[in-house]
């Protein structure tokens, strides 16, 4: 019939754009603003302590997230005990990425400890979901992994290779092993829960704002009179605003059509963008090795990104 032709055929050609806006693209607009987080961080006192500054984003943004969050006050509410037990140990892994990434940067590098922490989350998201779902990471994931890993580190590690690399502290390994591990946790945990149907809001607010409340210590401990001067409160509050509330809002938002595993994949597109960031804002330069290594990372994405053949339903 005419009419059943017509009617259906604009859905089905607005599907696959409505799951890519659904999926990748949020996960990739937020790795991008996670990318400015280094160029930001760079503008604080020179007093404020480096796992301090992240934290004190994520307590301004977590509570920015909770509040704004629909269905956030509800789910703490009305959940089961097993929500509110998968939201506390995402709360958790949230407090547990900055308290471990920044020491691990300071300990290993900026280039080591990056490499390593978005490096080994993918791998620790495959492997939780192949335990906890008994889903077995597929070929096009793999090779899009393993593209994505490799061109990370040959960006990221370009100066070293071409020059003399610097010695690595292994506490800060271990740290970064800490960190990636934290970050795979609490998106496989709050993809869980957007799954079960729970609002992405509410998830990440919750999740975010009671990370916030474990690393508040932190920032009394390390001291907080840098967010009293004029560059320490504008870089806590852009880190607040725009690393954390949006990036995690987007995050969230891609969640509900993108797995844990391709999420985290998809992530490292973070060093890339503060890599170039790198090179237009602040002075940097890159080797030729590293750029090379910028390309295999954007394969690897693009890989990720583009959508899957699917057979047509029979009519």
């Amino acid at each position: 019939m005419p009419e059943h032709t017509s009617s259906t055929t604009p859905q089905r050609s607005k599907r696959p754009l409505n799951h890519r806006v659904g999926g990748p693209l949020p996960i990739l607009g937020a790795a991008v603003l996670w990318g400015t987080t280094g160029t930001a961080a760079s503008f604080a006192p020179e007093n404020a302590h480096a796992a301090a500054i992240g934290s004190a984003g994520l307590v301004l943004g977590g509570l920015l997230l909770f509040l704004t969050g629909r269905g956030s006050t509800a789910l703490l509410r009305h959940s089961d005990r097993r929500t509110r037990g998968a939201l506390l140990l995402g709360s958790i892994a949230v407090a547990g990425y900055p308290l471990s990434f920044y020491p691990a940067v300071a300990h290993a590098g900026v280039a080591v400890g990056t490499v390593i922490t978005l490096g080994c989350a993918p791998v620790f998201a495959g492997l939780a979901a192949w335990v906890l779902e008994r889903v077995r990471p597929d070929l096009r994931w793999t090779l899009a992994t393993i593209a994505a890993v490799l061109g990370c580190a040959v960006l990221v590690l370009g100066p070293d290779l071409v020059g003399t690399p610097a010695p690595v502290h292994p506490l800060g390994v271990l740290l970064a092993l800490v960190a990636g591990f934290s970050y795979a946790l609490y998106t496989i945990i709050a993809q869980r829960l957007i799954r079960r149907g729970h609002p992405s809001g509410a998830v990440m607010g919750t999740m975010f704002a009671g990370g916030g409340l474990l690393v508040l210590p932190v920032v009394a401990a390390t001291g907080a009179a840098w967010l009293a001067t004029l560059d320490g409160a504008l870089v806590a509050l852009y880190l607040a605003l725009f690393t954390v509330f949006l990036a995690y809002r987007l995050f969230g938002h891609g969640l509900r059509r993108t797995s844990a595993t391709t999420a985290t994949t998809l992530s490292l597109a973070e060093p890339a963008v503060a890599a170039v960031l790198g090179v237009a804002l602040v002075g940097e330069r890159l080797p030729p090795i590293s750029w090379s290594g910028l390309v295999v990372l954007a394969l690897g994405l693009a890989i990720l990104k583009a959508p899957s053949r699917s057979k047509r339903p029979s009519p």
